[in-house]
């Protein structure tokens, strides 16, 4: 496997800097966009996985992000995870996470952590299709506002890790990258990062990046709240913070290969 790239960002219903994108009017919403479009064009990246994505909401004027966003920025395969669902005449919400690749998928099926219809997180589960293997990636989304409700989030998901039948390679199970909106920092003891990273670690060598930058909010970031989990069989080439004021995250983009190959 030659090198790849995956970058991971929380695009914030494609609003920018607003403070809420119902402010927005369609025509920015969609400029913005075009701006996301043009920055993962640059970033070169293979995969990117997207959180707070909307397909058919009205508070960004009903526009589809994910599809605009493989169309602007060259994308042959995109992935729309939905935990938001809600019908209403006039607030029709309909959002979650959104994966886009160059590569083919091999399988894929979305997780909402609950059954409420509005403001509901989740996780996405994918099998990428690369020329040698397959390459199984988590991305995901967790509450803001409990820690409690995090490590309840973060136990489902170990749970699903558990369980998972994952792809094999020389007769050994791949482990998952795991990206996402962890809302979390990752030396907070007892929260969500750290909880994480103790259950995989125990299971297998994992490396979290980014290592010190911060990735929220984007105009001075003082926060890691956005992190690739990169299991040991593939091995870090360059990581960074990628500076864009795009949403009120900014996005971390990764460049590893397999270890063996290095």
């Amino acid at each position: 496997m030659s090198s790849l790239k995956i970058l991971t960002f929380n695009i914030a219903h494609g609003r920018g800097l607003s403070l809420y994108q119902g402010f927005s009017s369609e025509k920015r919403i969609e400029r913005n966009l075009l701006k996301i479009a043009q920055m993962l064009r640059q970033s070169d990246a293979d995969i990117v996985a997207l959180q707070e994505v909307d397909e058919d909401s009205f508070w960004n004027k009903r526009v589809d992000c994910l599809e605009y966003l493989k169309k602007e920025a060259g994308f042959q395969h995109a992935l729309m995870g939905i935990n938001s669902r809600r019908y209403h005449p006039r607030r029709h919400l309909v959002y979650g996470n959104g994966i886009l690749s160059r590569y083919p998928v091999h399988f894929w099926e979305n997780n909402p952590f609950g059954e409420t219809s509005f403001g509901q997180k989740g996780f996405m589960y994918a099998e990428i299709e690369l020329k040698n293997e397959v390459l199984p990636l988590i991305n995901l989304h967790l509450d803001y506002r409990s820690r409690r409700n995090r490590i309840a989030q973060i136990e489902q998901l170990i749970d699903y890790i558990k369980e998972k039948r994952h792809p094999r390679k020389n007769n050994k199970p791949i482990a998952p990258i795991i990206c996402g909106d962890f809302n979390s920092h990752s030396k907070r003891a007892g929260d969500a990062v750290a909880h994480l990273f103790d259950y995989i670690r125990s299971h297998g060598d994992y490396h979290i990046f980014p290592k010190t930058a911060a990735t929220f909010p984007a105009h001075f970031p003082r926060r890691m709240l956005d992190f690739i989990f990169l299991p040991e069989a593939f091995q870090p080439v360059h990581c960074e913070v990628v500076k864009t004021y795009l949403s009120d995250h900014r996005p971390v983009l990764l460049t590893f290969k397999h270890a063996g190959e290095l």
